[in-house]
């Protein structure tokens, strides 16, 4: 079928299904289950009306339930079972054998490196852009080339950046950006990406180029939520640009900006992509979603996989629970 048609006759199905859906539950509601009629009309409407919303959310419940909660639990299972010895339950022996791996290890190592640098540089950097592309007459186009790299797939800005840091003999031209420079300052051609514990910052890079529109655009929003009386007070008691920045800007978009790195935080915990098409976790680059995707997909050691999974679950729920409630307390 030709893939336009293929996706009308989808878009038809599926918003005609919901509607129906949503037509025939309620109809299924008020006819026959609560009919708004006899003496106890008024309270077969109040519990309609109770029940109603939740036909609403039924299908958005089943949905997750089916391809998030679901998953979660088969992938505890798995964590606790061998696959090699028919699904035989393990305990946590796999849970043994991950911790006793020093490729486990060392991309917990690179996962909290990766914590440290990159929501702090990432969000630094896109509260300065904020700041200074609101100041200046081009500053939408500034912003728009900014926020470009969101656009591009996480593979897409590996390959790129790959390209920058492409190495050559040093009898041959430099077409990696990186090399060009240094050669032309007098140095030797580096293959930077099996520098040891360097490589990490050059591949931390890429998701701080990528994530910085994103800190960018939220913190723009809330500078210019700023009130202005609070500035020009500042400006009258004779405060500088910097102590205006500092002193009274920043403390008023505190909350915004714990809500940036929280989520960048999130998408570093979860970083796979990057590693893969630039390193695939050699040089001592390996990162735990990596690790559980060579357990899983190279290794077929499902159970240590299934226990990598586990552990990446268990260090994003935190900060999403606390990022969730930080949400809910700024729309209060």
């Amino acid at each position: 079928m030709n893939p336009a048609l293929q996706g009308v006759i989808t878009i038809i199905v599926g918003v005609g299904g919901c509607i129906g859906y949503f037509f025939l539950s309620n109809l299924v509601l008020d006819k026959f289950v609560f009919p708004p009629v006899g003496k106890h009309a008024g309270r077969n409407i109040n519990r309609a009306n109770l029940v109603r919303p939740w036909l609403f959310l039924l299908p958005a419940v089943i949905a997750l339930g089916l391809y998030l909660a679901y998953p979660v639990v088969a992938t505890f299972w798995l964590s606790l079972t061998d696959r090699d010895a028919g699904g035989a339950f393990v305990g946590a022996a796999n849970y043994v054998q991950m911790m006793n791996e020093p490729k486990f290890w060392e991309a917990i190592r690179n996962n909290m490196l990766w914590l440290i640098v990159v929501p702090a540089a990432a969000t630094a950097f896109g509260l300065i852009a904020a700041q200074l592309t609101d100041r200046i007459a081009w500053g939408n186009i500034a912003k728009s080339l900014i926020f470009m790299p969101m656009a591009i797939s996480f593979v897409g800005a590996s390959v790129i950046w790959k390209l920058i840091y492409d190495t050559r003999p040093a009898d041959q031209d430099q077409i990696g950006v990186l090399n060009a420079i240094w050669v032309g300052l007098g140095g030797d051609p580096q293959t930077w990406l099996t520098i040891p514990f360097w490589n990490n910052f050059f591949l931390m890079v890429v998701l701080i180029w990528i994530q910085t529109g994103f800190a960018m655009v939220i913190l723009s929003a809330a500078l210019r939520g700023i009130p202005e009386e609070t500035v020009e007070a500042a400006i009258v008691d004779g405060a500088g640009p910097f102590q205006i920045f500092f002193k009274i800007k920043v403390p008023q978009i505190m909350g915004t900006i714990v809500v940036v790195w929280t989520t960048i935080t999130l998408v570093v915990l979860k970083i796979f992509d990057i590693v893969l098409a630039m390193t695939n976790g050699q040089w001592g680059t390996q990162v735990l979603a990596n690790y559980m995707y060579d357990k899983l997909f190279r290794s077929f050691d499902w159970g240590v996989g299934s226990a990598s999974a586990m552990v990446i679950m268990l260090l994003v729920m935190p900060i999403l629970i606390w990022n969730v409630r930080t949400v809910r307390k700024e729309m209060r």
